[in-house]
């Protein structure tokens, strides 16, 4: 049988058949599909008819077809034909070749065994022939019918032996290797797959031998190849017979010898990730096979890939980095120890980029879950802690990325490193670089991502690892506390969710932990529940930290309940998902920080109601005092932790330990800063929730401190420190306190302590400090609280009347001294701020002293500021805050003057209002006009008919305004107007004839002039309809003065209200005719009666023609000629 094979063999490498087997051919079924097609296109290939890759393609298709079988005659001129066009050195195309080719494996189909033998004679005969397409139809035979072709292997590999001696580069070289690895690949796959052996022991060993020679062949003439393309294809032809011979012991020497010249190819090659897939064809096929490899082959191996993947030369793809990574797992699998020591001994490497390649492959291995290197886990663990301190950022964001992998596979392998610790410790590491400001833009870029990274490895933790839960807690709680790890809340909230869902809050206690650990990890005081819950209640309260942290601290809160107090359990699990909707925007009635820290604190003041626990109580109060003490001047936290404190000593009942607390932060306050003193006052109000008095005799006694030695005989250096800028400005945030305190304080506290205690120490502050301006606006801000917190107890009670009259005489000083108005000062302004609360105390102001402080306050809001001091404010940083405060008083100095309608309604408007109306500083038309509206919406309110008094002259006041150049005050002007037609109408019980004034308005707000005067005269006949005529001499006084003083558009306006008066009822005032002659001929003194002459001519050609007695000498002067008057008239 051997024999037999032999001779097949034989016959094939000649190109015939044995004649048993065309004898076997000749007695099968005849094909349906007549064989003279095959003739036929044969005969024109042999013809030269036509397109011969044609004519191939349609003689493929045909043997393609059916069960077609041609005999064994056309077979062979159809071998010898297509042959022809395959081998040809030169003149035949590719298309030519490549429809050749297909022909032949179409022809395959039926006569395998002639296809074969043809190829395989190519292969092996000499001469100039081309062998390219040879081994391209070999190739594409093997894709076909790779079962039929694994019993020709061993000639496959003879007669590949032959091309690889005449080659010796190209394309035929790189098409040769292809075969190689595709049919050593099949024969690899043949071997694995468990099938009975298609060869006997002696092809076998044929098979290895053939192949021994062709690797020999294929080192000896291609090692020294150029091409890039080349070398690859001879890298993975190489790796494939390796991987093949290394299944035969007696060939596995002769891979060793030469697997050193495979690494020299491999790291040859440019394209990384081809040639490292080579590699893996050799080590897979290594892996597979008990062999031990040589270690210094090994190490050779090991070295090229790794030097591969740390090169920083190259810029590799992550298809390259997976590639080479997974070619070191393949070395791993097969030496672990050798891979896990080799690695380990980069870690100390100087370079960079090897350290970091290493730790990523450590990281890899430990993400393999391979069982060897669950045993090497832990000695590598501790070989990577070595490298903790190195200062290097790609080597921390390395050690970072391998703890993340060691925790994914197993934690159970960090006992002997606190590899938590560390992702805590680069966080803070990175927080604090930034926090230096000495990187550059760069460095701070990747500080920040290591930050980040920090965060994503502790979140993404998978608590099902084995190991993990240990590992975390209570561990994790010991990083809440300290600041510098604030930015990890989020990650250990999720962290300390998931544990507690799965219920395993309660396995360990912080006292299990390493003693030394604690002590390390966290320095001062001991992880009490109230340590834990003031930390907690900061980061919640913080405005600048954040809704997600936030949402983190109040999670955590949840979850740790049970450690930081029994009783609170239902009470947080109702209320914190309530705060959470607000953090996530879902609650619209908190938009803003105030109103959040408001809740906030809310539910604190309730958590420690629920509590109960004075003790627990007392001891959140000293936690939150040392925080206090240990924040930063200015902080938001500060701020929230002045509240915070406040809150809790208002639940605390023991008053010695609340007096004892109060005092240390009042002394150690700084209330030169603004937040401080801020920080204080909202300290003492929260504080006096519930402990109004003890809070109030602790300010008396400090007070008391603040101003002792004052007038007695007391040290150089006490008398330093109470005259120090920083004791005037806490007298000045004492003051203010005490007018918190009152806002606060029930009616029963109020009534029983305003007088004596909170108005006593105001005023005894006030005495001892320096009266600058920022205790003379705390002095000032405290009376209007104060009065206004009296005020809201009732009308039945009344303030002390001496104290009352020496309060009014301190802001009647205040006003007098600002009366000037330069500079600007917000003092007035806030004083009639006061004023107006303190005058609605009963009993109420005299009339004398009412309209005395009306007047300086009109003088210190109405008049000033100047307009080129307003122009200068405007230009000013605090120029929005003052202007809001200016009409925040002119409101307040309105309601003022409405307090004083009650008693005295005489010369209000003439004294306060008459000389700002007629002011040049269109300012303060503006400002005196808005007092107006609002003494007339008052009088119109009340009923007050007092106005009507003064109908004539508030008419002919606020006419000319109807066109003043702000646009602001026309639309005031007729507000006024309409005010004053309603009250007459309702104090006459008469019809209001108003028409649409409103819809009028909209006249006044054209850029024409002539529009606006037309409009304005239209409102003038709308007014004039029920003016009563007895007040013509007050209306026509008010019209003279706007002549006199006023010009442009006002003056025109004048006219033309006094012309249309005239018109209307000229016939009617016979008895005001003299003092009208009287009051026109005045104006005639004016030096600018050129601007209103014509209205004054007209005024007499109408005066003249409606009253027959009347002429116009008795106007003008003798000097004016009738002419001048009636072309003035005209």
């Amino acid at each position: 049988m051997e024999r037999l094979r032999a001779l097949r063999g034989l016959f094939a490498c000649v190109g015939c058949v044995p004649r048993r087997t065309r004898h076997r051919a000749r007695g099968r079924v005849a094909s349906p599909v007549p064989p003279c097609a095959v003739t036929l296109l044969l005969q024109r290939l042999q013809d030269q008819e036509g397109d011969r890759a044609q004519a191939y393609c349609e003689l493929e298709h045909v043997l393609w077809e059916g069960d077609s079988r041609p005999p064994c005659g056309v077979v062979n001129r159809l071998l010898a034909e297509v042959s022809q066009d395959l081998t040809a050195a030169q003149g035949v195309p590719d298309s030519v070749r490549t429809a050749a080719s297909n022909v032949l494996v179409a022809l395959a189909r039926t006569h395998f065994t002639l296809v074969m033998a043809e190829l395989q004679g190519h292969l092996k005969a000499v001469g100039e022939m081309s062998k390219e397409f040879v081994l391209v139809t070999l190739s594409k035979l093997f894709s076909s019918y790779a079962p039929q072709c694994i019993s020709f292997v061993w000639l496959m590999l003879a007669g590949l032996r032959s091309v690889v001696g005449w080659v010796r580069g190209g394309r035929t070289l790189r098409i040769a290797c292809a075969v190689v690895k595709q049919w050593l690949e099949g024969v690899k796959v043949h071997l694995g797959s468990g099938k009975q052996c298609p060869w006997p022991a002696t092809e076998i060993e044929q098979i290895y031998k053939n192949l021994s020679q062709l690797f020999c062949s294929v080192l000896r003439n291609w090692q020294d190849c150029q091409e890039e393309e080349d070398k690859q294809a001879v890298l993975e032809a190489e790796a494939t017979m390796m991987a093949v011979l290394l299944q035969e012991e007696l060939h596995r020497e002769h891979v060793w010898e030469q697997l050193l010249w495979l690494v020299h190819l491999y790291q040859k090659v440019q394209d990384t990730c081809r040639g490292t897939k080579s590699l893996s064809i050799f080590l897979e096929a290594l892996e597979g096979v008990q062999s031990v490899i040589p270690k210094d082959k090994f190490l050779a191996i090991t070295s090229a890939v790794f030097y591969q993947l740390s090169d920083d030369t190259k810029e590799h793809s992550e298809a390259d980095r997976a590639e080479l990574t997974h070619c070191i797992l393949l070395q791993a699998r097969i030496c672990p120890e050798e891979t896990v020591l080799f690695l380990q001994s980069q870690l100390g490497a100087d370079r960079e980029a090897g350290c970091v390649a290493a730790l990523g492959l450590l990281g890899a291995l430990a993400r393999s879950d391979e069982p060897v290197m669950s045993e090497k886990l832990p000695q590598v663990v501790e070989a990577v802690q070595c490298l903790c301190s190195d200062p290097r950022t790609q080597v921390r964001r390395a050690i970072l990325h391998f703890i993340e992998d060691v925790l994914s596979a197993n934690a159970r392998s960090c006992s002997a490193w606190d590899v938590v610790g560390h992702i805590f410790s680069e966080f803070s590491r990175s927080t604090g670089r930034r926090a230096a400001g000495d990187l550059s833009a760069q460095e701070a870029r990747e500080e920040g991502a290591l930050q980040e990274l920090c965060m994503d490895i502790l979140g993404s933790l998978d608590l099902s690892v084995r190991g993990m839960t240990k590992l975390l807690w209570p561990r994790l709680l010991l990083y809440v506390v300290p600041a510098q790890y604030t930015g990890m809340l989020i990650p250990v909230s999720r962290c300390v969710q998931a544990l507690a869902e799965r219920g395993d809050l309660m396995v360990r206690e912080v006292e299990e932990l390493d003693a030394h650990f604690l002590s390390s990890m966290f320095q001062g005081p001991l992880l009490t529940p109230q340590t834990l819950l003031a930390r907690l209640l900061v980061v919640a309260g913080s405005p600048f930290a954040g809704s997600e942290l936030q949402a983190a601290a109040l999670l955590l809160m949840q979850n740790l309940h049970s450690r930081i107090h029994r009783a609170v359990g239902a009470m947080w699990a109702a209320e914190i998902p309530l705060l959470l909707q607000c953090l996530q925007g879902k609650d619209e009635s908190f938009p803003d920080s105030a109103e959040w820290e408001q809740r906030l604190l809310k539910f604190l003041r309730a958590s420690l109601d629920t509590m109960e626990d004075e003790a627990w109580t007392r001891g959140l109060s000293c936690e939150l005092s040392r925080w206090l003490s240990s924040s930063p001047s200015g902080s938001g936290e500060k701020s929230f932790l002045y509240k915070a404190l406040g809150t809790v000593l208002g639940a605390c009942k023991e008053v010695l330990h609340v007096q004892e607390k109060l005092l240390q932060h009042l002394e150690e306050a700084n209330a030169e800063e603004p937040s401080e003193a801020q920080g204080m006052i909202s300290f003492l109000s929260h504080a006096a929730e519930s402990n109004f008095h003890t809070v109030l005799d602790t300010l008396t006694m400090f007070a008391s401190r603040l101003c002792k030695g004052q007038k007695g005989r007391i040290s150089r250096r006490k008398k330093m420190e109470l005259d120090s800028r920083r004791a005037h400005a806490t007298r000045s945030a004492l003051i203010l306190a005490h007018g918190s305190l009152a806002l606060r304080a029930s009616k029963e506290q109020l009534l029983a302590r305003l007088e004596g205690d909170i108005v006593g120490n105001i005023l005894l502050l006030y005495s001892c400090s320096c009266r600058d301006l920022q205790n003379t606006l705390a002095l000032v801000q405290s009376i209007t609280d104060f009065s206004s917190a009296f005020q809201a107890v009732g009308d039945s009670v009344c303030f002390n009347p001496s104290l009352k009259g020496k309060l009014l005489e301190i802001l009647t000083d205040l006003l007098k001294k600002y009366s000037l108005g330069t500079p600007v000062s917000p003092v007035p302004l806030k004083v009639v701020l006061a004023l107006e609360q303190l005058s609605k105390l009963k009993p109420s102001l005299g009339t004398k002293d009412m309209c005395d402080m009306l007047s300086l306050c009109c003088k210190n809001v109405v008049l000033h500021p100047s307009a080129e001091m307003l122009l200068k404010i405007k230009k000013s940083q605090q120029a929005a805050q003052y202007l809001q405060l200016l009409q925040t008083s002119l409101k307040a100095l309105g309601r003022l003057m409405v307090v004083l309608l009650e008693t005295e309604t005489s010369g209000l408007f003439q004294n306060i209002v008459h000389r700002s109306m007629t002011s040049d500083n269109m300012w303060e038309r503006k400002r005196a006009l808005q007092i107006c509206s609002q003494l007339l919406a008052a009088c119109e309110e009340h009923g007050r008919g007092d106005a009507c008094k003064h109908f004539g002259s508030l008419v002919g006041l606020l006419a000319p305004l109807t066109c003043d150049p702000m646009p602001t005050s026309r639309q005031l002007a007729v507000t006024c107007l309409s005010s004053l037609l309603r009250i007459q109408a309702k104090a006459t019980n008469g019809v209001i004839k108003m028409g649409d004034i409103g819809s009028l308005c909209e006249g006044l707000n054209d850029r024409s002039t002539v529009c606006q005067l037309q409009t304005s005269s239209k409102i003038a006949r709308i007014v004039y309809r029920t003016f009563p005529l007895e007040d013509t001499i007050d209306f026509m006084m008010a019209i003279k003065d706007t002549f006199r003083k006023a010009k442009g558009m006002r003056v025109r306006a004048a006219g033309r209200w006094m012309i249309t008066f005239l018109q209307m009822y000229g016939k009617d005032i016979c008895r005001d005719v003299p003092l009208t002659n009287y009051i026109l001929r005045s104006c005639t003194s004016s030096p600018q009666h050129s601007t209103f002459m014509p209205f004054l001519s007209q005024a007499v050609v109408i005066l003249t023609r409606c009253q027959a007695d009347v002429t116009t000498d008795s106007f003008f002067p003798a000097a004016w000629s009738p002419q001048t008057v009636r072309h003035g008239g005209e």
